[in-house]
């Protein structure tokens, strides 16, 4: 199997690890400190998961955000592309953990609900 994913779990560069789940560098950083949380056996949808696994990558990402807390990070955008059309590119299963600090957008409101910009300002139709 050619997967990034797989690969990098093999590679054993993992930030916080359990018996089902591993926090890797994401290789493509939108901020300092994205990180990607995989399960290790690979499948495309976290919905793929068993509850033991799905239950151990959610361990992982709050690792993951303890360490960043304890670095200064007070914020976080967590998040999951589920299938190609939510804009997943990798074909194994993995959670964004993005740290987000002060000023890092100019309008921070709304968060996730970007990926859809037409709909996202639902506060501009407000009276």
């Amino acid at each position: 199997m050619d997967c990034p994913l797989c690969h990098r779990i093999a590679s054993g560069d993992a930030t916080e690890a359990n018996a089902h789940a591993v926090a890797v560098a994401d290789g493509y950083p939108v901020a300092a400190g994205h990180t990607l949380v995989v399960p290790r056996r690979h499948v495309a949808s976290m919905f793929d998961l068993g509850a033991e696994e799905y239950a151990a990558v959610w361990e992982v990402v709050s690792a993951v955000r303890r360490r960043l807390t304890a670095e200064g990070c007070r914020a976080f955008t967590i998040g999951v592309n589920d299938g190609a059309a939510a804009g997943q590119t990798v074909g194994h299963a993995h959670v964004h953990v993005i740290p987000r600090r002060a000023g890092d957008v100019g309008d921070p409101r709304g968060g996730v609900r970007w990926v859809l910009p037409e709909r996202a300002a639902y506060w501009e139709g407000e009276r």
